[in-house]
């Protein structure tokens, strides 16, 4: 009598296991958000940017394809962007005023909540990494500072001399910036390269002068694996010239970077200030978890109307659990692609590309 029971629940299992397997991939990323424009953007600098973040999206898209998790291939590619000098993040990230590059960053588990967050990390090579790492080996949210790094170091994640960030067009940006606002340039990093006298340093990828030199920067990823569960991901150097000390919306749980399985995974970039008083990030998800919003509709609500109210820049990239990926800006352009399985990357820059 009970052979029956036992043959349904058996079909019933393999019914669910069949359907997890074949659930769809799917992922977005951004580059950060800012003026971006052609009228600004020479030839090989865009070439650049493209090609990057095609690779970028590829290394998520490979994860999620060979079964990996949501949270590794949001990893995966902020790791990659992270070592990216093209992107304000890792290496390639922006100064603080004091001459400093101080990460921040923050990865979120849709499925179940769990978050992970550091900021003015100096010496950890990937804060993602170490992001994740705090999530998922420590019982707080988010660590900052030197004990961030320390933290880092005793679970043998990769520590680099603070050098290791320098990148001359940052730092030229840094000096033009500090000059603009009258305030004392600092003494040039410790370890890094001397400065070219001449001919311009091979990073100086455009002029110093681009209306995007003083503008923000953030990279970040949000994915939905085969699994069904989505996160989200983000990274940064923060804002050139910064005060010291300063910690802007990426590594606030809510804020820049949110997920939950319920309603959607966010990350942002812009201004983060404003991020942070919207609370950007949780508000997309609530408008579609609580008000049935569609993606598209909640993300442009809180970008193009509430953000935009309040006289705030950025933009956001958003997936929910069906795989409907979307992004929303009000700045002149993003950096951004997305890719579902068995799609072909999309990738963009400017305002008026879909």
């Amino acid at each position: 009598m009970r052979e029956p029971a036992f043959l349904i629940c058996s079909c019933l299992l393999a019914l669910t296991a069949t359907a997890q397997q074949t659930h769809k991939w799917a992922v977005v990323l951004h580059g950060g958000a800012g003026v971006i424009e052609r009228k600004n953007m020479d030839p090989k600098t865009e070439a650049a940017y493209r090609a990057d973040l095609e690779t970028a999206i590829q290394k998520a898209a490979d994860t999620l394809d060979k079964g990996g998790s949501a949270l590794d291939a949001i990893e995966a590619a902020i790791r990659y962007m992270e070592d990216d000098p093209l992107f304000n993040a890792g290496r390639g990230a922006v100064f603080s005023a004091a001459g400093k590059n101080e990460l921040d960053a923050a990865i979120m588990d849709g499925s179940n909540l769990k978050a992970g967050a550091v900021a003015d990390v100096t010496h950890t090579r990937h804060p993602i990494t170490l992001a994740r790492t705090v999530m998922e080996k420590s019982k707080h949210v988010m660590l900052i500072g030197s004990p961030a790094d320390e933290f880092a170091a005793s679970n043998g994640l990769e520590m680099v001399d603070p050098s290791f960030f320098f990148t001359e067009r940052r730092w030229q940006q840094l000096v033009e910036e500090l000059k603009k606002e009258g305030k004392p340039i600092p003494p040039r990093p410790a370890g890094a390269p001397p400065a070219a006298i001449g001919k311009p340093s091979a990073d100086l990828m455009f002029p110093v002068e681009s209306p995007d030199a003083h503008k923000f920067g953030t990279v970040g990823v949000v994915a939905l694996d085969k699994q069904g569960n989505i996160a989200a991901g983000t990274s940064t150097g923060g804002l050139t010239a910064k005060m010291w000390g300063r910690v802007g919306d990426s590594p606030i749980i809510g804020a820049g970077t949110y997920a939950d399985n319920s309603s959607c995974a966010v990350s942002g970039t812009g201004t983060g200030e404003y991020f942070i008083r919207l609370t950007v990030a949780r508000t997309i998800c609530a408008l579609v978890q609580y008000k049935g919003m569609g993606l598209q509709e909640a993300a442009d609500d809180v970008i193009q109307h509430q953000l935009t109210d309040l006289k705030g820049d950025g933009g956001i990239i958003a997936i929910d659990t069906k795989g409907d990926m979307v992004w929303s800006f009000n700045s002149p352009g993003m950096y951004r692609a997305r890719i579902s399985e068995g799609g072909k990357a999309e990738i963009g820059m400017y305002k008026d590309e879909k």
